[in-house]
């Protein structure tokens, strides 16, 4: 099985077409927009280095490293699109094989699309490919206590609540606490994550980012 390049798609409840896929360098221009207007939006839940030296790379060189990372097989860094337009990202990270068998999923939507249901769609569709088409036994989501829309996302899709761990990323320049959710194959009794989704979507908030891993690209 090819792990990269991957496409997934999806809709959500109102309609709107979702498709996972690559960063390109051709998206320079546009991403440097999305993440400049959102930068208030995504801030307080930005993943952080906690050395103050690291250099920010460049927009090439985080298309690079995603593509690199996501060759190896340990990463999957979706760009999330709606109408062709980059709203956001879905993010597996932290692949694990052999007896783990376990990822873990960060990602953050730009704030004008928020509250219409893109996120939950995006991680219904990574979390299948993971738990289906990868042969992932396990993923986990990870988010700030205080992050109400990103627990929002996970209570749509019926995550199981594993509890805090303390200090666990740092965030917005500190290290924070982070509740974890997380599903097994077990848990979904064979049924999709889409199915899951799409037989509850009474909420409508859930759209910013518990994280996203790997370093920060310049965006101006």
């Amino acid at each position: 099985m090819a792990l990269w390049p991957v496409e997934l798609r999806g809709e959500t409840p109102g309609g709107e077409h979702v498709l996972l896929d690559s960063l390109h360098r051709r998206d320079r221009a546009e991403w440097a927009e999305v993440r400049s207007r959102n930068r208030s939006w995504l801030g307080p839940w930005d993943a952080t280095s906690p050395d103050q030296e690291q250099p920010v790379i460049s927009f090439a060189g985080l298309v690079r490293h995603y593509r690199r990372e996501a060759k190896a097989g340990r990463m999957l860094p979706f760009t999330l699109r709606i109408e062709g337009r980059i709203v956001g990202q879905m993010v597996l990270f932290g692949i694990s094989y052999g007896s783990l068998l376990s990822a873990s999923a960060g990602y953050w939507v730009d704030e004008s699309v928020a509250g219409r249901g893109i996120a939950p769609v995006a991680l219904a569709l990574a979390g299948d490919h993971a738990l289906g088409t990868m042969g992932l036994h396990r993923i986990e989501v990870n988010i700030r206590p205080e992050n109400a829309n990103s627990l929002a996302v996970v209570r749509k899709l019926a995550f199981r609540d594993e509890g805090v761990r303390a200090s666990y990323l740092h965030i917005d320049g500190a290290w924070r606490d982070h509740r974890t959710f997380a599903l097994t194959t077990e848990d979904l009794g064979g049924h999709s994550l889409l199915e899951r989704l799409h037989t509850n979507h009474t909420s409508h908030s859930g759209d910013t980012p518990p994280h996203v891993p790997g370093p920060s690209a310049q965006e101006t």
